[in-house]
């Protein structure tokens, strides 16, 4: 049985708490406070903390965290990543540049992507402005040109999209796994 700490990254209203309330099996633990900073991202809470949630993939165990989307609380980030093996960044399309936020979390997550596996979720995609998933895969590209990472248009309330990206995800730090055992 393996366990697995993943992260879920990203600015304030990606779909984070929403995220890992589509994936969890338990109830969410969530460290929600109201939003003082509305004209940023126009929802009434954020979370200031942490959001937890676990998922069982038979015979794995996977303990979700979401980071606050908030520079304010970075603080918690470097808490939350020692124990991490895993990154999800989530990323909202309809934000203004939604590529900026991914070059942001993923720079700020160098040293965990470095040894774990990463992926990058878009939510809010218009599948007619491919432009947007064309900038944040050249994104990802120039902060991580050592790896590939795995972009995905998804509905953070949709626990298959979820849990698709979820199983990427674990299927990278498995192979990176094998990988830095087979001393390659």
């Amino acid at each position: 049985m393996a366990e697995y700490v993943i992260l879920f990254a990203g600015p304030m209203g990606a779909g984070k708490t929403t995220a890992i309330r589509s994936l969890s099996e338990i109830e969410v633990v969530s460290t929600e406070a109201v939003n003082s900073d509305r004209s940023a991202v126009d929802k009434p809470t954020t979370t200031v903390a942490l959001d937890y949630g676990e998922i069982d993939l038979d015979p794995d165990k996977v303990r979700l965290y979401g980071v606050p989307g908030q520079a304010r609380f970075d603080f918690m980030w470097e808490i939350l990543r020692e124990r991490a093996m895993g990154l999800i960044v989530l990323v909202n399309a309809d934000a203004p540049e939604p590529e900026r936020h991914v070059h942001e979390q993923l720079a700020a997550f160098a040293e965990l992507a470095s040894r774990g596996g990463v992926v990058v979720g878009v939510t809010r995609y218009d599948v007619q402005r491919t432009d947007i998933g064309d900038r944040i895969v050249a994104t990802a590209r120039a902060v991580l040109p050592d790896r590939v990472t795995p972009v995905f248009a998804v509905d953070a309330r949709d626990q298959e999209q979820m849990r698709t990206l979820l199983l990427s995800l674990i299927a990278d730090i498995e192979t990176r796994q094998a990988l830095a055992e087979a001393g390659a």
